[in-house]
């Protein structure tokens, strides 16, 4: 099962795009774990996971991320973000890890 972790300023505004892109996963038989979390708390948080997706809004922060975690960080489309379209954010974290 793959795990995969949003991070945004307070962990708030990727929530609406998180269930969004549960519900894509549930519709694709896709398993995988989902949740978002503060930029903060990027070491703590992304210890365990296969992929950290950065908000628009944060993706400034990339290279300090990267130094903290060992998994692939990359940052979400913006016009994805913007239209809260978890199908094509959970697409772009899919061909990020390979599936």
């Amino acid at each position: 099962m793959k795990r995969i972790l949003l991070l945004c300023n307070g962990g708030l505004s990727t929530g609406i795009l998180v269930k969004k892109m549960k519900a894509a996963a549930e519709a694709q038989n896709y398993e995988c774990e989902i949740w978002a979390a503060p930029v903060a708390s990027a070491e703590e948080e992304g210890g365990n996971v296969d992929l950290i997706l950065l908000g628009p809004q944060v993706r400034f922060q990339m290279e300090v991320v990267k130094k903290q975690v060992t998994c692939p960080v990359v940052s979400i489309d913006p016009v994805s973000y913007g239209t809260m379209n978890g199908e094509k954010v959970l697409a772009q974290a899919k061909k990020e890890m390979g599936d």
